[in-house]
């Protein structure tokens, strides 16, 4: 394991802009399973970048091994972010260095309104967004702001989660099949709000099954297969390389 030669973070290992966030050769396992192999990518400030592959390739675990959740764990390799080492992280710290995770099932806090939900998340520094600035980006939620979270519609829910991730100072927001189960409609409302997070600086990874909306949306993509990395490279290219779509994307 000691055979490689140490990471600088700050190296330029696969584009010419520096690096925000770079995961080098992580390998990460649930007990004795193998799941995350070697995984190696850079992601730059103000970019979103779209994780992709089958199902089991491995991309929910990236986002929860970067977050430094419980599972899995990373047993080999580095993960930086904007100079600090997230692989010596607990989740709580890497939280603390600007990592937002919204996970696949939301985890809106039940008996909670949906202001309660956004207060409970800036109870503790640092405070991202104000709740004024999070109701101007969804004024869906102002509408709703007395409403108890867990009885919004899907696409409200969504909404609500990555605006508590919003309502902490964070420098990487990571999303987990934000448009699971949502009507085309309110797709389209997630990704305005995705394009207006990156205009303001924010660096977005996105894992997604509906493979052409977040190519569309995002600026890079990386593509796994079996927990390893088998593209890496501008969203427009996998659209535009239908041999690489088939057969890594089945799309």
């Amino acid at each position: 394991m000691n055979q490689h030669a140490p990471f600088d973070p700050n190296a330029n290992h696969a584009s010419t802009a520096p690096a925000f966030l770079s995961v080098w050769e992580m390998e990460a396992y649930y007990g004795e399973s193998f799941i995350v192999q070697g995984i190696s990518f850079n992601v730059h400030e103000g970019e979103i970048l779209a994780l992709l592959g089958r199902n089991g390739a491995g991309k929910t675990s990236t986002l929860r091994a970067i977050a430094r959740v419980a599972e899995p764990e990373i047993r080999h390799g580095e993960v930086w972010l904007d100079h600090k080492p997230l692989h010596k992280m607990k989740a709580h710290d890497a939280a603390q260095a600007g990592i937002g995770l919204v996970p696949e099932d939301r985890r809106i806090i039940q008996g909670l309104t949906v202001e309660e939900n956004l207060k409970l998340a800036q109870i503790a520094p640092p405070v991202g967004w104000s709740l004024e600035r999070i109701y101007d980006l969804f004024p869906r939620l102002g509408e709703r702001r007395k409403q108890e979270g867990t009885t919004l519609s899907g696409g409200e829910q969504q909404m609500l989660a990555i605006a508590r991730a919003l309502a902490r100072d964070i420098k990487v927001l990571l999303l987990d099949e934000p448009y699971e189960g949502l009507a085309p409609v309110i797709v389209d409302e997630i990704e305005k709000t995705l394009n207006v997070v990156r205009d303001q600086g924010l660096t977005t990874i996105l894992v997604e099954q509906n493979a052409v909306r977040a190519l569309n949306l995002a600026d890079r993509a990386v593509i796994l297969d079996t927990g390893s990395v088998v593209f890496d490279g501008s969203a427009r290219e996998v659209l535009e390389d239908e041999r690489l779509r088939q057969e890594y994307l089945a799309i």
